[in-house]
């Protein structure tokens, strides 16, 4: 039988609380977010607007424990709410995610102010913790040590109506020395492939047009069910699936990247020509100090077969500069490797310490200003390569599929943005029809940058889709309801925006 402390609050309708999440870190931190987002809204919380700062009767956050500096961040912003706190009675503040799995009991010792502190693998505890916290007027500290249940179980507010995420599986099986997910997320566990699919089916049902596949090592996925085969199997899968435009996936590892998925790539026709390796150092002797298993050569001969199989896949990556013992030699085979490979972009973390990680231990650190000038030298070549990568694109005609919000100058240039199948990001000239995200336009890129591409001509066509239907009903539905009413079944999630080069997630994968 339930306890009245486990049940979610009640719903108040005269005079919902609102709420704001701050989300830092990975992809599966955002998305995350989205089912925290649900959880709140099927307890009755409303979306705190835009730009709240603080002023929302619950302030959640969902941290992350690999990026730097991310418990000074923490605290320094939990210490920014105390006075907020201090003088508005009922105000809530709760922290999940990574850096609460890893310092637990820490968190309220430095931040008594805190009322709820939950870990990675029970997010749906949520609602129920601040209830308790609420009734019994002290903080509520819960972690648990392994998955309570699927998230994709839970509810979700998405925040895009053509685009969603679609967790595969959660957890890690790897060891890598400077990563401390597996420690935090546990290790891999699967979804079946019925259940991946159904949800699939149901979101193009609601009108999405893009999936991204999400896991911690999304290509490892089947280790747990036992078939060695069944990532590739899952892409072919969504390749029958009616209405489906576009299936991306993030992230994969080197060591599980198999002939069966480049095959599953290059022959299923909505599976996009876009691949995210993470390389993370080219020499051999820094990735068997990471306890990367795989070599340059084994690396190269991937994005070599990638290429073969899908001429104009766009290859992106993770790198890490001036990881322990890391010698200039070391680092100069990662150039190598970036010449070779020449990725359209590549996401560039300095080597920073990660406590509980192996690599914070070991000898030979590398001087900061050491990292510094092999990071500045590594940034400089991408920026070369990244550039003629993207003059090849000019005078190339490309289907676009329209973003939302990922074109910050638009407004000014009077442009719209989209993405390409291989997930460049194109600005094109906003044309007279109404062009709605979701819908695709049909461009000619006319210049290049390191970063975008722009069509700077006339908009060749535009096709109206069920995706950009689904973005105008949630856009009238969102004007005619209070805030963060959610809308409708399965509540699922959405991919973020293609990272910025500051980073890519983790870049643990």
């Amino acid at each position: 039988m339930t306890s009245s402390s486990d049940r979610s609050p009640a719903v108040d309708v005269r005079n919902p609380r609102s709420y704001e999440i701050r989300t830092y870190g990975c992809q599966m931190n955002v998305h995350d977010s989205e089912r925290l987002a649900g959880l709140l809204e099927d307890a009755g919380y409303v979306r705190a607007p835009e730009g709240s700062d603080g002023d929302a009767d619950v302030v959640v956050f969902n941290t992350c424990a690999v990026r730097e500096n991310a418990d000074n961040r923490l605290y320094g912003n939990l210490g920014h709410l105390a006075p907020k706190k201090a003088k508005r009675p009922g105000m809530q503040i709760a922290v999940g995610g990574c850096l609460a799995q890893k310092d637990r009991d820490t968190i309220v010792k430095r931040a008594p102010w805190v009322d709820v502190v939950f870990g990675t693998h029970n997010i749906g505890k949520l609602p129920v913790l601040l209830e308790r916290a609420r009734v019994q007027e002290e903080a509520q500290v819960e972690i648990a040590e392994s998955l309570e249940a699927f998230p994709s179980t839970l509810p979700t507010r998405r925040e895009s109506a053509y685009a969603a995420w679609v967790s595969i599986s959660v957890g890690c099986n790897n060891t890598c020395t400077f990563c401390i997910v597996p420690a935090l997320r546990g290790k891999e566990k699967d979804r079946r492939p019925g259940d991946i699919l159904a949800e699939v089916e149901a979101l193009v049902g609601e009108g999405v047009s893009e999936i991204t596949l999400l896991g911690q090592n999304v290509n490892a996925y089947g280790s747990d069910i036992g078939d060695r085969e069944a990532f590739s199997k899952l892409l072919r899968a969504c390749g029958t699936i009616e209405g489906l435009e576009r299936v991306r996936f993030t992230s994969p590892h080197p060591r599980d990247f198999t002939d069966d998925v480049i095959a599953a790539m290059a022959e299923t026709p909505n599976v996009m020509p876009q691949l995210h390796m993470p390389l993370q150092s080219g020499s051999d002797t820094v990735l068997k100090a990471m306890r990367r298993s795989y070599r340059q050569d084994r690396y190269l001969g991937i994005i070599e077969k990638v290429r073969a199989a899908i001429p104009h896949a766009a290859i992106t990556t993770d790198i890490i500069v001036g990881f322990p013992g890391e010698t200039e030699e070391d680092f100069e085979q990662t150039l190598h490797v970036v010449r070779e490979a020449r990725f359209a972009q590549a996401f560039t973390f300095q080597y920073s310490k990660r406590p509980g990680t192996p690599a914070a231990t070991m000898d030979g650190q590398i001087p900061k200003e050491v990292v510094q000038e092999r990071y500045e030298r590594l940034v400089a070549l991408q920026e070369e390569i990244s550039w003629e990568e993207n003059k090849k694109q000019v005078g190339r005609t490309l289907e676009l599929m329209v973003a939302e919000g990922e074109g910050r100058k638009d407004g000014s240039t009077h442009r719209l943005s989209g993405r390409a199948p291989d997930n460049r990001l194109v600005h094109f000239t906003k044309p007279e029809q109404e062009v709605r995200p979701g819908d695709v336009v049909t461009v000619e890129v006319t210049y290049a940058a390191p970063h975008h591409l722009l069509a700077e001509g006339a908009v060749l066509a535009v096709r109206r889709t069920r995706a950009g239907d689904a973005w105008e009903k949630r856009e009238a539905a969102e004007a005619a309801k209070p805030a963060g009413v959610m809308l409708g079944l399965p509540k699922i999630g959405v991919p973020a925006p293609m990272p910025a080069p500051a980073g890519s997630g983790c870049g643990c994968d």
